[in-house]
């Protein structure tokens, strides 16, 4: 088999499979028989380890995603690719956009670490091929990603939190949690996380305007340009394919990634409102937006640790603004 991993110290966090290893998933998503002939590492993932993995006999390359070691991984972060795969039944709104789940391994008997095969999605990664168009173009792209955006908010979902649970009754109990998470995360990586505690604490008094979100609603999680394809040779950027839902959740759709990427600056991507429809600029809806600014920056800075990033410490200062307008 020709085998192309991504070269990696040995203390980073991502740890590639060996020939071995993806010759046993491949026996066991395709049968006892199948043979892989290539397995190329894609370096752009920063969670799971992803394999571009042709099979013999298959018409076409698969993705093969591996998750971290369950030790390896934090609890604010933990069994990603299975709230993903719960995910699936919720996100047929854009299913002609995903790819197809064409195997899934929770048990561990292949390889100790969840995986899961999917079919190769058609397009290139759009922070490749965006910056061949025009600026003036680039609206259209921004629209588009406004359009999947606004589908998946319209989902409703059975409680507040990650989709694959834990589930919580209220809105500001799944923020409260996912905060404490992160900040307890931070401690054990020696960071500090006082300021994210006090963003909890503030969270908690003030619940109440928190828990004036009252529907759950889908939340992509992570969607933004990284996570999208565009067709290669369509005159206009064309959106082919979306993927990587595997922080998916349901709360209020003012807190998900997308809508802060789209609110970061006032350029191209104002075309993004324009299917998707003005934000609530109520006084609660600006406070709530500041404590999911505080839960973005601690999750930041967690990433930004665990990928060996030098740009740790900028989200304190980042934070401390936040925090400065919440009390």
């Amino acid at each position: 088999m020709d085998f192309q991993p991504v070269e990696r110290a040995s203390e980073a966090f991502q740890q590639s499979l060996t020939v071995e290893e993806i010759e046993k998933v491949c026996r066991r998503a395709f049968g006892g028989a199948a043979t892989p002939v290539s397995a190329v590492e894609l370096g752009t993932g920063m969670y799971n380890n992803v394999y571009r993995v042709t099979v013999a006999g298959q018409e076409r390359p698969v993705i093969l995603r591996v998750a971290p070691e369950p030790a390896r991984q934090f609890r604010s972060e933990r069994h990603l690719m299975r709230n993903e795969y719960a995910s699936v039944p919720y996100l047929t709104v854009i299913a002609p956009l995903m790819p197809r789940v064409i195997a899934a391994d929770w048990s561990h008997d292949v390889i100790g670490r969840d995986w899961m095969v999917q079919g190769l999605l058609d397009g290139v990664p759009a922070p490749e091929r965006l910056g061949d168009y025009p600026r003036t173009a680039w609206p259209t792209f921004f629209r588009q990603l406004g359009g999947i955006t606004r589908s998946v908010h319209d989902v409703g979902g059975p409680h507040f939190g990650p989709v694959d649970g834990p589930g919580y009754a209220t809105w500001s109990e799944a923020v409260i949690a996912s905060l404490e998470e992160i900040a307890a995360d931070l401690d054990g990586v020696g960071l500090d996380a006082a300021d994210v505690r006090k963003v909890a604490a503030v969270a908690a008094h003030d619940r109440a305007v928190l828990d004036e979100v009252t529907e759950p609603r889908l939340l992509t999680g992570d969607l933004w340009t990284v996570n999208a394809l565009l067709a290669p040779a369509s005159p206009e950027p064309v959106i082919t394919g979306v993927m990587d839902f595997d922080r998916c959740l349901f709360g209020d759709p003012a807190a998900d990634w997308t809508i802060r990427m789209a609110t970061a600056k006032a350029d191209e991507r104002t075309a993004f409102w324009e299917p998707y429809g003005a934000l609530d600029r109520s006084p609660a809806a600006v406070w709530r937006a500041r404590v999911y600014e505080a839960r973005h920056l601690g999750a930041i800075r967690l990433e930004r640790h665990r990928l060996g990033k030098d740009s740790v410490g900028e989200s304190y200062g980042a934070l401390a603004e936040v925090l400065a307008g919440l009390t």
